[in-house]
């Protein structure tokens, strides 16, 4: 909860960030962009860091990293200094579900996995639905600057209990493969880069499409270098596996429409529609609050009907949606009924996906190590910075285009789905863990 509201807390008011600094949407959407960009390229490292440091001690690493960081974003005196600390944040927070993920699916047994990961959803659910009023409230009543203020003694509270109530575990020795994680890491980091610095003012053309074939070709060096390896950072056939792909592509779908719904529609409603920061963040809510509601309830649909029905009704509904907004915001209608219908079923849809992708990555053989997490939780926020990136280069006048853009690819994930077979649970050990 503490890691989604650090990252979405600043949606809401992210116009006055901007005004604040005096900087166009085009950089300040940066701002939002920054945490997530990190938080996509440091996840597969911190999944090996995770293994071999342990989860909890990660997790206190990772608490102390983000205190850093929201200190910095309450007292930044610049827009530069500030996008340093919200990436600062966004690196705090790429341990914590790697760890997290990693505790519970060693926790509890498979046929229980549906049930804990919608549990997890609804955390990440209630986070979203905090993050967003908490932040227009704020904001309007004592400055942007007091958001991060609040969250300070949030985040030493949280390291605190972290620390007296998480069970301890071991890491162990395990070495890295540094051509591995190094191309993959520089691999993702180029790409993403190139995505968020193409439209910014001032970029030439020819920078983003450097980064993007540098990318490319770093991440072909980390296929290589996983075929040949004997002990690679991790088998690159583990990642074509049809639970870990189908699992990767559909929470990346679902992160990428979730982060331009987010990012999109606050600056839609307090620009086009003349909406207050505290009723936009109201209005906002509305999506997280039927997320956190229905993931206990997909993860019991996902026990009755098997995750992969549902996962497909998720990425239907998902594309709906997309086609809606798309329509609505494209048109610049400032009604706000069809817009509280679209996030309402937003919301819905989200959960629908979210909770089958989690439990498939956890029972497939890439997510039986923390690089394998890493790397699926790499796919969510590879898919928030895609949607936050996507938001910089539409506004004002793409948001047709980028929200149908975002129902093509949830078609495809759609389509994706229906390839592969399902393979039978192989057994796992269970670990009892207790506090202390």
């Amino acid at each position: 909860m503490l890691g989604t509201i650090s990252n979405n807390i600043v949606n809401v008011p992210l116009r006055q960030i901007i005004a604040d600094f005096d900087a166009p949407v085009t950089q300040g959407v940066l701002v939002a962009a920054a945490s997530v960009l990190v938080l996509a390229v440091a996840m597969p490292l911190t999944g090996w860091i995770s293994d071999r440091l342990g989860r909890r001690r990660t997790l206190v690493i990772a608490l102390c990293v983000l205190l850093v960081g929201t200190i910095g974003a309450a007292t930044a005196p610049n827009l530069a200094l500030m996008v340093v600390s919200r990436g600062l944040q966004g690196l705090g927070c790429a341990a914590v579900p790697v760890a997290v993920m990693g505790t519970l699916a060693r926790s509890f047994a498979p046929q229980h996995r549906n049930r804990v990961m919608g549990a997890w959803g609804a955390a990440n659910g209630i986070g979203q639905a905090i993050g967003p009023p908490v932040g227009g409230l704020v904001a309007d009543a004592f400055g942007w600057r007091a958001i991060f203020g609040a969250l300070i003694p949030v985040t030493l509270g949280v390291l605190i209990l972290t620390l007296r109530v998480v069970p301890r575990d071991a890491g162990h020795s395990t070495r890295i493969d540094g051509v591995g994680a190094g191309s993959l890491t520089v691999g993702v980091a180029l790409l993403m880069t190139a995505a968020t610095a193409a439209p910014q003012p001032g970029v030439p053309g020819w920078l983003p499409l450097a980064g993007v074939v540098l990318g490319l070709a770093s991440l072909v060096v980390f296929v290589i270098a996983g075929l040949r390896r004997r002990a690679p950072f991790i088998d690159p056939r583990l990642l074509l596996e049809t639970r870990w792909l189908r699992s990767a592509t559909g929470v990346f779908v679902q992160q990428s429409s979730l982060a331009a719904v987010l990012v999109a529609v606050p600056l839609y409603l307090t620009g086009v529609a003349g909406l207050s920061v505290s009723v936009t963040g109201l209005l906002v809510f509305s999506l997280p609050l039927v997320w956190a509601v229905a993931a206990p309830l997909v993860g019991l649909l996902a026990d009755r009907v098997g995750p992969r029905p549902v996962l497909r009704t998720g990425l239907a509904l998902l594309a709906a949606v997309d086609v809606g907004l798309a329509i609505v915001l494209g048109a610049g209608i400032t009604r706000l009924a069809p817009v509280i219908v679209l996030m309402l079923a937003a919301g819905t849809a989200i959960a629908l996906v979210q909770t089958p992708a989690l439990t498939g990555a956890t029972r497939s053989p890439a997510g039986q190590r923390g690089a394998g997490l890493g790397l699926f939780n790499m796919m969510r926020f590879v898919g928030a910075a895609t949607g936050t990136a996507g938001v910089a280069a539409a506004w004002p006048d793409g948001l047709l285009w980028l929200f149908g853009a975002c129902a093509a690819v949830a078609v495809g994930g759609l389509v994706l789905s229906f390839l592969g077979r399902e393979i039978p649970d192989a057994p796992e050990p269970v670990t009892v863990v207790r506090p202390g």
